[in-house]
């Protein structure tokens, strides 16, 4: 439509499967920056170990790069929707999980690293998927703005989130994994009751040949590859954040 070319932020957010869709990103990027904040300083105050607190990252990173080519064939092949939704109720039962061993005492480090590949993987596979959804949640002529709108939704939490997360874990170490649990089944229920204004294709057959046609696009395209490796640099030496709760309780 002519009349959508230019819409605006608002009306955007008020056509109802773009909005169920922004807040479930909300719910679901805020949830992920609390419970990063939470795993750490959790960790450090049971081990005293930065080797302990490195390893944090490392079992998270783990799945995100072992699944990189698997998840983003997901994304394409299955309904973008229920990926996401099923990601986000998978994440709501661990930070459920976290939060009873926290509020009983039970929980220990090996728990906390289970529940950290366990978010690793569903990061990998709701990531993709929730970014592929954008053009179908959108009027048409909204997809730009929209995917403004949701990459400035994932900059606030990034941002916000783990001042909040530090806030509610000063209450009590389990009280940021049962206010994610609840945002993150809250987002897994938003995003199960949109109605798509596209409706998705037909998956095409999977082959070995289309599970890496992502790799073929970057490596014939330049500007793409230089743009995804100096990402690539801003990730690796970003992961140093991990180490603030060393410097917040020891420096």
């Amino acid at each position: 439509m002519a009349a959508s070319a230019g819409l605006s932020s608002s009306a955007l957010l008020r056509h109802t499967p773009f909005q169920r869709y922004f807040l479930g990103r909300v719910f679901s990027n805020f949830s992920r920056q609390i419970v990063a904040v939470a795993v750490g300083w959790q960790v450090y105050e049971l081990t005293g170990s930065a080797f302990a607190l490195g390893m944090v990252g490392l079992v998270q990173f783990l799945p995100t790069a072992l699944l990189t080519f698997i998840a983003g064939h997901a994304a394409d092949r299955y309904d973008r929707k229920r990926v996401v939704q099923i990601c986000q109720w998978v994440e709501a039962l661990t930070a459920g999980m976290l939060a009873w061993a926290s509020f009983e005492g039970w929980v220990t480090v090996g728990l906390i690293y289970f529940a950290s590949v366990l978010f690793g993987i569903t990061a990998s596979f709701e990531r993709p998927a929730a970014a592929a959804l954008v053009p179908a949640v959108v009027p048409a002529g909204g997809l730009q703005q929209g995917t403004a709108l949701s990459s400035g939704a994932m900059q606030l939490a990034s941002i916000a989130g783990p001042a909040i997360g530090g806030f509610v874990y000063a209450a009590s170490p389990g009280a940021p994994y049962a206010a994610t649990a609840v945002f993150w089944l809250l987002a897994g229920v938003l995003n199960g009751s949109i109605k798509l204004d596209r409706p998705a294709r037909t998956p095409d057959v999977p082959t070995l040949s289309s599970l890496f046609a992502g790799v073929r696009f970057v490596r014939d395209n330049p500007a793409v590859l230089g743009t995804i490796s100096l990402d690539l640099f801003a990730v690796l030496l970003g992961g140093a954040t991990a180490l603030l709760p060393i410097f917040a309780s020891d420096i």
